[in-house]
């Protein structure tokens, strides 16, 4: 188990797993992981969604480090219209988004896929250039390598189309200052525990997007000390 995943565990609050879904008559067991923070921040995120994606036509969307599987499942009910690909690093992860995708039986997500987002675009799962309309990415930057946040905005550079959107939520740093006291201790804690990891700066992150053809365009305060961070693709990289 990695030093990522056991600390996931402890940020999000992991409940008790639930065992045993049955589809058709065929039963089938997978662990369904629950975490506390997903439940209480998927509503507030999806609420930015809403104000944003108002188009009812078909729209292709990217979750990258999709975690228990809480989220997409919540997004995909709200947007029938919006086909999405949740994917994963750990494999205890990608299969609890698969027992949440056989539990709700949601068409419009399919089936999860590995992804490191460390790596080359070329190398995740076969996406072809401006072929998504959307990517959300929630609580990963600060508990990953720099090199995973710079993979991300390279990436969703080249896949994202044209006026597409780029959401991120977490807690960020301003202009080299973090507030309140409490995501402070959580920078500290979380460089101490690896010291490749820690909080964003969004002027580090607003740079890094339009080296990428993405432009900043809002930035929407979120419960508990987060933000969503909004990019919108202005050109092609």
């Amino acid at each position: 188990m990695s030093l990522f995943w056991t600390f996931a565990q402890f940020r999000n609050g992991f409940g008790s797993p639930n065992f045993g879904a049955f589809k058709g008559t065929s039963r089938w067991i997978c662990t369904m992981l629950n975490a506390a923070a997903a439940d209480r921040n998927k509503e507030p995120i999806l609420a930015v969604l809403k104000s944003r994606v108002t188009s009812d036509r078909h729209l292709m969307a990217l979750e990258i480090s999709s975690g228990t599987g809480q989220h997409v499942v919540h997004f995909a009910k709200a947007f029938p219209n919006i086909t999405w690909q949740p994917s994963e690093f750990e494999a205890q992860s990608i299969s609890s988004i698969e027992a949440y995708r056989q539990y709700h039986r949601l068409q419009n997500v399919k089936p999860p896929i590995y992804l490191d987002v460390s790596q080359s675009w070329e190398n995740w799962g076969g996406f072809e250039v401006e072929s998504c309309d959307l990517v959300v990415n929630i609580n990963m930057m600060h508990i990953s390598p720099l090199a995973c946040t710079m993979g991300l905005f390279n990436a969703v550079g080249k896949i994202l189309k044209r006026q597409g959107l780029l959401l991120t939520y977490g807690p960020y740093a301003f202009k080299g200052s973090i507030t309140p006291q409490s995501n402070v201790d959580f920078d500290q804690s979380l460089r101490y525990r690896n010291p490749e990891w820690g909080l964003r700066d969004v002027s580090f992150l607003k740079k890094l997007g339009q080296e990428n053809g993405l432009r900043l365009e809002e930035i929407v305060d979120m419960p508990a000390n987060n933000q969503c961070l909004l990019f919108l693709k202005d050109s092609v990289v």
